[in-house]
């Protein structure tokens, strides 16, 4: 079934130097731009990390440092890439959890301002796992009937996303419907605002910690209460993303940010 669309989606997907959000950097990105008229836009490239690609990484994307290193750096493709993508929605296999906040690490390293707030995400892989459960070449075989080459390729997974959500937009008609905003709130499990899931909503839409001795506590009331812990985050190893909406509800909290 093709999707119905009111604003443009980006399927992408990163390989990476490993799976820490806050340290590990992208060496792969390739994006799939679907347009609501149908046309599609695929734009794919390596990049330098300026890091040692880990041996587990290179043993899962078969990319190895000496591939990479003469490749441009995120920072020298980062504006290119967020012109790209820049008023569309986006959508990934466990992209929620991994891929969108790692992306978000790498545009504020790169100094590029763009606001992941501005628009809906859609995880084909919660999907899945809330309808079967199973891996991506699992998802791709199950919905698809067919197997999935060059797995852990970027160009290939991004593909294959778009294509499961296809099939699962048929094969569940009575669940799913062919609309971006519900799907992007059917595949979000838990509302997170700093992306990382750190720093989470509860149900009255209050921001809260979500790991750690102050969990479930309002960020605002723990940042008052305990100044010192404002500054124990920004020195730890968090990512970035998490230190900006840390520090915005620091300043809003003081009246010095409006909401």
């Amino acid at each position: 079934m093709k999707l119905q669309l009111k604003s443009p989606i980006v399927f992408f997907d990163l390989e990476t130097t490993g799976t820490n959000i806050a340290k590990d950097r992208i060496v792969e990105v390739s994006v799939l731009k679907i347009n609501p008229n149908g046309t599609e836009e695929q734009w794919t490239k390596r990049v330098n990390p300026e890091m040692h690609i880990s041996e587990e990484a290179t043993r899962i994307t078969g990319i190895h440092d000496e591939d990479v290193k003469d490749c441009p750096t995120f920072k020298m493709i980062a504006k290119e890439l967020a012109r790209l993508i820049e008023g569309c929605d986006l959508g990934g296999y466990n992209s929620n959890r991994f891929d969108i906040p790692l992306l978000a690490e790498e545009f504020l390293r790169a100094g590029v301002d763009f606001d992941m707030r501005k628009r809906r995400f859609v995880d084909v892989q919660t999907i899945f796992h809330k309808m079967e459960q199973r891996t991506l070449s699992a998802a791709y075989r199950f919905y698809c009937g067919k197997n999935l080459e060059d797995a852990h390729a970027a160009a290939a997974d991004t593909m294959a996303t778009y294509e499961v959500l296809q099939a699962q937009l048929d094969r569940y008609p009575d669940t799913l419907q062919n609309d971006i905003d519900f799907l992007s709130k059917f595949s979000t499990q838990h509302k997170t605002a700093d992306l990382a899931g750190f720093i989470v909503y509860n149900d009255a839409g209050e921001e809260v910690f979500g790991f750690g001795k102050n969990k479930g506590v309002s960020v605002a009331e723990v940042l008052k209460k305990q100044p010192g812990y404002y500054s124990w985050m920004l020195n730890a190893e968090f990512p970035l993303y998490t230190k900006k909406v840390l520090t915005e509800i620091k300043l809003r909290a003081s009246g010095l940010l409006k909401s």
